[in-house]
Order: structure tokens, then C-alpha cells, then sequence
């Protein structure tokens, strides 16, 4: 049996996005989706509208964010925002198999993982894989006037948007044909204000 798809266009959930931020930032919260009766509806199926891609930074939780509710959102979250193999497969699922229509590359004031990377030196573990993926946004900041950091992060952001828009065999073709939408946002972790990045 196939799941159950979401119903909402993609220029509906980035307004539900949107809207959850400004209540987010003005202390005004919706818990209508975060009740008992909601984990129960939730319990049966989920059809999440929006997929987003976040940082592992402990102070951008997407769901609060937004405030967003049980099975709203569909979150791939790896230091950096990141896409490996495993972030790809995920978001393929949420795309193809839940009907998500809009995807959410989340990037962050500050985020360490590309401040990491712009300081470059020895990493340990498997913290050099992170570095490496980033590189490539560090590399295309350099020379842009304003602030290295965070052009690095902006150019991180753009990069993986990118990288979903063409990654076949199912986001890339979903994409030209209107179905899922990829946009790049960034967080200011001073105002809690997520605004939407131009591409």
C-alpha cells in the first residue's frame, strides 16, 4: 500500500514556513500541532510538506524554527547541512515516496562546521569528511568582499540547493517538471529570523 501524500503546493508550505517564523520570532507559538491528539493522528501516517536540510547545530532546531508541529516537517540534519549519500537517500524518500513538495536548505549564522573549514588545520576523526564537503563554498567565498565566514556559509547553502536541483534519477527530473521546489534560507541566530536566499 502506498503512503499517503501530502496535498500542499510547495508555495503554500514555504508560506507555512514563513508564517511559523514570525511566530517564532515574536514569541507567539501554534501547539495545535503539538497535542496528544495530534501524536495520535500522526501515529497512523505521516505527509510532511517540507523537507528541510539543517545543521546539527543545537540552536537552529527546525521544527521549533518554525513552529512547525508533529509530522510537518521531514528533517535531514548534518553539521554544515551537508548532502552525503545517506542525506540524499533520505530526502529521495520524503520527495518520491511522502510527496513532499518543497525542500529547505537551512543555513545558519556562525555555523562551526564551515568556520572549521575557513580556519582549516588538522581535524581528527571523521571530522575531515564535513571539512571536505565544505570546502568547495570556502573556496568560492574567497575574494568576495564582505565577511568570509559568512559568505562561506551563504555559498555552502547555494551549493547543496544545487546539488539536489540536478541529482537524478528523482529530485532532478521532480524539480523540471514543477513538483518539488529547492530554495536556500539562512537563520540569524540573533534574531531568529529565517530569511530566504536568492537562486
Amino acid at each position: 500500500m502506498a503512503a499517503e501524500k501530502t496535498t500542499v503546493t510547495a508555495d503554500q508550505a514555504l508560506k507555512f514556513l514563513e508564517d511559523g517564523n514570525k511566530r517564532f520570532v515574536a514569541a507567539r507559538f501554534d501547539n495545535a500541532k503539538k497535542s496528544d491528539a495530534r501524536r495520535a493522528e500522526v501515529a497512523k501516517g505521516q505527509k510532511p510538506f517540507a523537507v528541510i536540510i539543517g545543521c546539527s547545530d543545537s540552536r537552529v532546531p527546525p521544527e521549533v524554527v518554525f513552529d512547525q508541529g508533529l509530522g510537518d516537517l521531514f528533517i535531514v540534519r548534518l553539521a554544515g547541512n551537508i548532502v552525503d549519500d545517506a542525506a540524499l537517500g533520505s530526502i529521495e524518500y520524503a520527495v518520491d515516496h511522502l510527496g513532499a513538495p518543497l525542500i529547505v536548505i537551512l543555513g545558519h549564522q556562525r555555523c562551526g562546521a564551515v568556520e572549521a573549514t575557513v580556519q582549516g588545520g588538522e581535524a581528527h576523526g571523521h571530522i575531515p569528511i564535513l571539512l571536505k564537503a565544505i570546502q568547495p563554498a570556502v573556496d568560492q567565498a574567497k575574494g568576495r568582499p564582505g565577511d568570509l565566514l559568512d559568505n562561506a556559509i551563504r555559498a555552502n547553502v547555494a551549493l547543496v540547493a544545487a546539488k539536489l536541483k540536478g541529482a537524478a534519477p528523482i529530485l532532478a527530473p521532480a524539480v523540471q517538471e514543477g513538483k518539488v521546489k529547492v530554495v536556500g534560507a539562512y537563520y540569524d541566530l540573533d534574531t531568529g529570523k529565517v530569511s530566504l536566499l536568492p537562486g
